[in-house]
């Protein structure tokens, strides 16, 4: 398995890629110009778990200077638990230590028990006392 920066280049086969692996892909803004910029932006943001050539796990590791920001972790459904999202998580937090970050966030929907186990299986904890306050620009 090879862990490595997403490109412009491999746009399409992570949207395809979330289709498959990710939750929540059906509310607007996973398209081709959104991951484009922030591909432009920050280029190690979005890293990619690849073997053989196929995509088989992702996570963005955003940091705005001041947070840590993990989202859309996804691993393949048949590539789960064996190690794939420990090694993603892995280099993100290595990411945010390079950065000076201090603590990771991970964006992560209330009924989705699946990701609730990995995420505590890694160390996170839900924040109870906070709430995702969104609006449509």
């Amino acid at each position: 398995m090879i862990l490595r920066a997403a490109t412009l280049d491999d746009v399409p086969a992570v949207l395809a890629f979330w289709k498959i692996a990710a939750e929540d892909t059906n509310r607007g803004g996973d398209d081709t110009a959104a991951v484009q910029a922030l591909i432009t932006r920050d280029p190690a943001a979005l890293q990619l778990a690849v073997i053989d050539g196929e995509i088989v796990g992702s996570l963005i590791a955003g940091f705005d200077g001041w947070r840590c920001h993990l989202y859309r972790f996804a691993v393949h459904p048949d590539r789960r638990r064996q190690g794939i999202g420990a090694q993603l998580l892995q280099a993100a937090e290595e990411r945010f230590r390079e950065f000076g970050g201090r603590r990771a966030d991970a964006m992560v929907l209330a009924d989705n028990t699946l990701a609730h186990h990995a995420w505590a299986a890694a160390g996170y904890a839900p924040q109870d006392d906070w709430r995702r306050w969104v609006k449509s620009l």
